[in-house]
């Protein structure tokens, strides 16, 4: 199916969504800043992720909530708020191999970002106190491009594809290209 915004209007302003360039798909992508992510996008509604390298690199997180939608033919657009009151919204372009995200970091995190460094999702409570503790403001946003390195298709709901700390894999392992 093409993308096509023909058949929107005011009253149905959503174009016809093909999510297919990114459903089951793991990306490897390094942003302008050295930071390097790995992005599971497992279904429609959530994605796994692991952070290989920057601030809070050794962070990993699965079944993080979304919002999915594709904008054009090669562009697509993730956004999620998480337990710890970061906000990320990426628009990712997979033919293109080419990413931008903006991280909006609460005040928190920005002065003490390893106490996230860690599976989020044994620690939900543990986030939430900090968030809520604060300070929230003001907001370290991080925008920038990244290219993205490696492609695979793992099929949907694969709770295999991340399972382990980055920490746990081979130091090789983010270092794949294709």
């Amino acid at each position: 199916m093409s993308f096509s915004l023909s058949n929107t209007s005011v009253s149905n302003p959503t174009p016809q969504q093909d999510l297919s360039g990114l459903l089951g798909k793991r990306f490897i992508y390094t942003y302008a800043n050295g930071w390097q992510y790995e992005l599971y996008v497992k279904n429609a509604k959530t994605i796994d992720y692991r952070i290989h390298s920057g601030m809070v690199g050794g962070r990993w997180v699965k079944n993080q909530e979304v919002d999915l939608v594709q904008l054009a033919e090669d562009s697509f657009k993730i956004a999620w708020t998480e337990p710890t009151g970061t906000s990320v919204a990426l628009n990712i372009m997979p033919k293109s191999r080419l990413l931008h995200g903006v991280i909006f970091f609460p005040q928190w995190i920005h002065q003490n970002g390893k106490r996230t460094v860690l599976f989020q999702n044994e620690h939900l409570e543990q986030m939430r106190i900090y968030r809520d503790a604060g300070p929230t403001y003001p907001i370290y946003v991080v925008p920038e491009f990244a290219k993205i390195t490696f492609i695979e298709d793992v099929g949907v709901d694969n709770d295999a594809a991340i399972s382990v700390a980055p920490s746990e894999l081979p130091a090789s392992f983010a270092a794949q290209v294709n």
